[in-house]
């Protein structure tokens, strides 16, 4: 049995201008230990997909419109508070995307480290401030001791997103939402906190859900990658298959993109067009606008994620038609 299984997760926004179907049918399952890449444009649903599983969208205006989301077989979507409360910021946890908008500027950088294991782990101060100084340590932040005394304001943006990490590991969670970890960060503390989660994985059999725009961290750190747009999941596959030969266009416009592949010298590829307008309804695939191998009926006929060969699943009418 999956860690975790969605099913038909549907969220939208309710505003003035219209309903925004910001997540629409997506369902996907992440075994114990395994790392989950989730990629797409900005605005295509990667963090609104994790928001719902951690009961972070805001109600009003969003809503969460149907589906399930079982977790070691308690549906994160339709638990008790009390449930939830048990599970998220200790069994799963996420870290943040935007750590200066995360953190309390009112509280020292220690307080808000450590709550997650007097609320969870119900341990002594003195032993959580000790595994808070163990956990900023193998973040890479240099005298920890001094540092959790600190407040948010006296950390770079970099330390504030190691310490949004160090916030998220400290209780060892069983699945663990990664929204753009890294962004933040120099190459060489990237490298050394993607080294920290895969060890933690080796350790402990965490699982990680992955949300970024770096195709090489996936390409190099996950085991299988989902591709969103527009609120659905257009392409799914082992991380190796789907690099070598992607099946669906938008995969690989997102690939061309990628400026360390373009011939130098030449005008850098751009996806282009723009992401359709979710609050109003469409016809057809999603991407066809952008697509340069639409044909009529692709702008027609809705799409259905279906497999295309072993493990590889598409929702690209044309690639399941065996067309290109």
């Amino acid at each position: 049995m999956p860690l975790l299984q969605v099913e038909d997760l549907r969220t939208s926004f309710h505003t003035r201008s219209g309903v925004t179907r910001a997540v629409d049918g997506v369902s996907f399952a992440i075994e114990r230990g395994e790392t989950l890449g989730l990629v797409g444009e900005s605005g295509s649903g990667k963090s609104v997909t994790c928001y719902s599983l951690m009961g972070l969208v805001p109600q009003p205006p969003g809503r969460i419109e149907g589906g399930r989301a079982l977790f070691d077989g308690t549906d994160l979507l339709n638990c008790t508070p009390a449930e939830a409360r048990a599970i998220r910021g200790k069994r799963l946890a996420m870290i943040f995307q935007d750590p200066m908008t995360s953190l309390n500027p009112y509280l020292r950088i220690g307080e808000q480290l450590i709550e997650p294991l007097l609320i969870h782990e119900r341990i002594g101060r003195h032993e959580a401030l000790a595994r808070g100084v163990e956990m900023l340590a193998a973040v890479g932040i240099a005298e920890p001791e001094r540092r959790l005394r600190q407040y948010p304001h006296e950390f770079s943006g970099g330390m504030r997103q190691r310490v949004m990490i160090a916030m998220a590991l400290i209780t060892k969670p069983e699945l663990l939402i990664a929204d753009e970890p890294t962004t933040a960060l120099d190459v060489t503390v990237q490298a050394q906190i993607l080294e920290l989660i895969q060890r933690l994985q080796r350790e402990s059999g965490m699982a990680v859900i992955f949300i970024t725009h770096d195709l090489a961290v996936v390409s190099g750190l996950c085991d299988r990658v989902q591709v969103m747009y527009a609120g659905r999941i257009v392409e799914r596959a082992p991380t190796r298959p789907l690099f070598a030969q992607p099946r669906h266009p938008y995969t690989r416009a997102l690939q061309r993109s990628i400026p360390a592949l373009q011939p130098k010298g030449e005008t850098l590829y751009t996806i282009p067009g723009l992401p359709p307008d979710l609050s109003k309804p469409f016809a057809g695939c999603p991407f066809a606008p952008r697509c340069d191998a639409a044909i009529d009926s692709c702008h027609r006929e809705s799409t259905v994620l279906r497999a295309v060969c072993a493990h590889h699943e598409s929702a690209c009418l044309r690639v399941q038609r065996g067309e290109i």
